[in-house]
């Protein structure tokens, strides 16, 4: 009896370790940026991986092959939100789950994924009559049971990542990336054209869901009722519909320029734009995987959220200044580097793009506030709003071609999400909208400044070899946007606290006190 009793304790501990989290309370700024250093180090990582797979790529495939994957994806897109249901995040945000809960989810997950691996692959004629490419229909086939592979792993990942075990979930994202794009690599080789995408594809889903219950020892219990789940769901379900507005209305730019312009068109506009969106996501990526279960955290705490929020969000428009600032004036090269003197056509498309790296990691800036604070509901409403202004503007770009779709991205981004997403982000919480703005605006002034140094060098250099010139101009825009932020004490100070910090942790120094957050007024 006493045996029993025994084991009992043993297998409660052993499903609670995964759920609590008070352990991670008293050092939980040492293990941001630990955090932190490990999962930039894993996105730079699978950054490089993404851009090697893409430069030999581009070398063995043709446009319309990368067109016609990417009318597929684009559609799926549409349908992947729903692969986790925004149950990820509840995992992630809810203060204490229990084991019951955290099985309902597991099982909600996996069939919602093994339904929509059905739908896709019951409609996958119809996406082939859509474009009018039969080819597209055996590629939705082949692509349909990622959403299978994906659902049976979302609880293991949000549970690592609840843990803050972010080293383990950096393993199994580069790991599963780089086999994956291998596979798909040799695939390539042997001139299996569009189907090389696909099975690089299927591949990283295969090994990432394999991984995923190879690390996380947690193991679902049969469904249950009476368990708390329903508060869990109807936050997910804010969050699912908020991602599809938002993947439907990103991914109308695709979805108009297969219909009613061709694959090439869509090949091109898609390499640009995953030349443009891929690093930001590599870079954003790691900083939402850590500091959202960090804000979750620290919700009973408004005043250390709130310098923590911000010690993240202005260095992040600092970056983006610079980001948008230096590849502006170096669309031409960066792309004929990266794809290919064959990808020419796509250096305008990427031009139009830039702009939007003012907006779009701001944007996401401000969703960590909906998921950190459970406003599910504010994060619908800013979606519906962002899904409206993108489709119009994609629509009146439409007839400029890819260039004037792209340019609507920018304008729908910069003058008309933005401000809104500052707005509602800032009604509700410890963040407020004028400190939102107060925090992008004093660090603005970097983008003229190394947007017309890009210009100006890259004009010198007009008659330079593409390598050379991105190398020297790219040096250019960078040291003066570093000598402007030395120079501009908002951005200076912002900087040398970053600097500080990172040096407090390689000393093993790094205070616990909440006061070593700098202020952010």
């Amino acid at each position: 009896m006493n045996l029993s009793s025994e084991q009992s304790r043993s297998a409660n501990q052993s499903v609670t370790e995964h759920f609590a989290t008070d352990h991670l309370l008293p050092n939980l700024r040492e293990r941001t940026v630990s955090s932190g250093v490990i999962t930039a180090a894993a996105q730079a990582a699978q950054f490089f991986l993404n851009l090697g797979f893409t430069i030999i790529l581009a070398r063995l495939l043709t446009p319309r092959d990368f067109g016609l994957v990417a009318m597929v994806t684009t559609i799926m897109g549409f349908l992947f939100v729903f692969r986790e249901i925004g149950l990820s995040t509840a995992t992630v945000q809810c203060e204490s789950i229990s084991h019951r809960q955290v099985s309902n989810l597991f099982w909600i997950n996996t069939g919602v994924g093994a339904f929509i691996t059905a739908l896709v692959a019951l409609t996958a004629p119809l996406f082939g009559r859509f474009y009018h490419e039969p080819a597209v229909t055996s590629i939705a086939l082949a692509l349909s049971g990622a959403f299978l592979l994906n659902g049976l792993g979302v609880q293991h990942m949000a549970l690592l990542n609840r843990q803050m075990r972010f080293r383990a979930v950096s393993l199994i994202e580069v790991l599963s990336t780089g086999l994956g794009l291998a596979i798909g690599m040799v695939v390539a080789l042997f001139e299996f054209s569009y189907w090389s995408l696909v099975v690089a594809t299927m591949s990283t889903a295969i090994l990432r869901t394999a991984a995923a219950w190879i690390t996380c020892k947690w193991r679902p219990q049969l469904a249950s009722r009476d368990s708390g789940t329903w508060p869990l769901l109807r936050f997910g379900a804010s969050l699912s519909v908020s991602g599809f507005l938002y993947s439907f209305s990103r991914g109308c730019d695709i979805l108009l320029l297969g219909r009613f312009v061709g694959s090439d068109a869509v090949g091109l506009y898609s390499r640009a734009a995953g030349l443009f969106i891929r690093p930001l996501e590599q870079v954003l990526s790691p900083i939402n995987t850590v500091i959202v279960p960090v804000l979750s955290r620290m919700q009973t705490d408004p005043a250390r959220y709130r310098r923590a929020y911000y010690q993240v969000f202005e260095p992040l428009a600092i970056g983006s200044a610079v980001f948008a600032g230096i590849f502006l004036p170096l669309a031409l090269p960066l792309t004929l580097v990266v794809l290919g003197v064959q990808w020419e056509a796509a250096a305008p498309i990427f031009a139009a793009l830039t702009p939007a790296a003012l907006y779009f990691p701001l944007a996401s800036a401000a969703s960590w506030l909906y998921s950190s604070q459970g406003r599910g509901n504010h994060l619908l409403r800013v979606s519906v709003v962002a899904a409206i202004s993108m489709i119009v503007c994609f629509v009146i770009g439409l007839g400029f071609g890819p260039t004037g779709v792209a340019i609507g991205f920018s304008i729908s981004g910069v003058c008309i999400q933005l401000p809104y997403t500052f707005y509602v982000a800032g009604r509700e919480g410890p963040v407020g909208t004028g400190d939102l703005w107060r925090a992008l605006l004093r660090h603005l002034p970097i983008y003229p400044v190394v947007c017309l140094t890009t210009w100006l060098s890259s004009r010198w250099m007009t008659d330079f070899h593409p390598i050379t010139k991105l190398v020297v101009c790219t040096l250019a825009g960078s040291v003066s946007g570093g000598l402007f932020i030395l120079i501009w004490p908002p951005s200076r100070r912002t900087v040398l606290s970053l600097v500080r910090t990172v040096k407090e942790f390689k000393a093993g120094t790094v205070s616990q006190n909440v006061a070593t957050f700098p202020s952010v007024s």
